[in-house]
């Protein structure tokens, strides 16, 4: 398990903070804004705000809230900012998996909570000394462990989430979190009118949210951005229905049919990074389907 202590933070372009995992060899957020990332990628496309507004404090629920890979906290606390801003009194119940309980504990440090409000702050610093937080407006829980064994708590306790937010390293890093088998564990976890966000636009992770019965969404790129012609999302929403959700294009479509959309497996759950990339190589160099090449070249995709 890593336990990298001595987390070093690195600025990011909207002035907000990370970490660099020299474990698995990436950084825990975009350079262009840490923060930012947490509100675009995972708050915003969420709905939480809509929800927020439709709750009332005699007969709703609580904005009920999954968290995969917890990390610095900072996808929590940005739903958190989200629900509370615009509903102060909006009650909310939230789990969150983490592997390394050093990570939220240093993403406390004063300047790197400082991007957060007053209330959010004083969660984030419970949730990474005690691994929950408790009051009339919130109950947050950090399960500490691999998230293929910790989520299975989740599952047993029927636990239904109005917005899952899935951020692992990347699958090529971190592929045992990207598996149909471990999606379809986090998506019997959704309610049925709940979204999945993920910054990932992979073919082998759609088509694993796919094998999981889920639909699937594009998260457009910010509006009058600048892109090169392989930046065409920045990432995917997945849900129960299709109403609401961008549809991918026919570009992103067609991708699903090439041997790029050949899913990670890990048939027990338990298997090695290593294992599962060389089920996937196989499977890969196996699959009847058109090469990725072929479709880069066709749409024009260096």
């Amino acid at each position: 398990m890593p336990n990298e202590l001595a987390w070093v933070p690195q600025r990011t372009e909207d002035g907000s903070f990370t970490f660099f995992s020299e474990a698995f060899g990436e950084a825990f957020h975009s350079r262009l804004g840490a923060r930012a990332e947490a509100f675009e990628k995972f708050a915003q496309v969420t709905r939480l705000a809509a929800l927020a507004r439709q709750f009332t404090e005699s007969d709703s629920p609580p904005i009920r809230l999954l968290d995969v890979c917890y990390g610095l906290g900072y996808n929590t606390a940005a739903a958190l900012e989200t629900v509370w801003a615009e509903n102060p009194t909006c009650r909310v119940e939230a789990i969150a998996l983490e592997l390394d309980p050093t990570v939220p504990q240093a993403a406390i440090a004063p300047d790197l909570l400082a991007a957060w409000s007053p209330p959010v702050q004083n969660v984030l610093r419970a949730i990474a000394q005690k691994s929950e937080f408790q009051d009339f407006q919130l109950s947050a829980r950090l399960l500490i462990g691999d998230a293929r064994q910790t989520i299975r708590q989740v599952v047993a306790q029927h636990f239904q989430a109005d917005a899952i937010f899935f951020d692992p390293f990347s699958p090529r890093r971190c592929p045992q979190l990207w598996t149909v088998e471990f999606f379809a564990q986090v998506a019997t976890c959704l309610s049925p009118t709940g979204v999945l966000a993920t910054y990932s636009r992979s073919a082998s992770v759609r088509a694993a949210m796919q094998a999981a019965g889920l639909h699937l969404g594009n998260i457009p790129l910010p509006a009058g951005a600048a892109r090169r012609p392989h930046e065409w999302s920045q990432g995917t929403v997945a849900a129960w229905s299709s109403d609401g959700l961008l549809p991918l294009s026919p570009m992103e479509q067609e991708h699903l049919h090439t041997r790029a959309a050949v899913p990670y497996r890990d048939p027990s759950l338990s298997d090695s990074a290593a294992a599962i990339l060389t089920r996937h190589q196989q499977e890969q160099q196996q699959a009847p389907l058109e090469s990725t090449t072929s479709w880069r070249r066709r749409w024009g995709i260096v």
